[in-house]
């Protein structure tokens, strides 16, 4: 789970728990996310990268800059 990149379908940040999809056997999947970096406001739609994963359903994420 860790490293794996997924979208933002619920705005993450300070005081929010987001939610985010990630491509999982073939299909996808949400899951409750937080921000990585404390403080760090992730909007609706852009790429995260999981940084940490808590089962069964809670990831830690940071948003992947282009």
């Amino acid at each position: 789970m860790v490293g794996r990149q997924g979208r933002v379908t619920g705005t993450v940040g300070p005081g929010l728990v987001g939610e985010v999809v990630i491509a999982i056997r073939g299909g996808s999947e949400a899951f409750l996310a937080y921000p990585a970096v404390a403080g760090e406001r992730i909007p609706t739609g852009a790429v995260v990268v999981v940084q940490e994963y808590h089962p069964p359903r809670t990831v830690y994420v940071a948003q992947v800059y282009s």
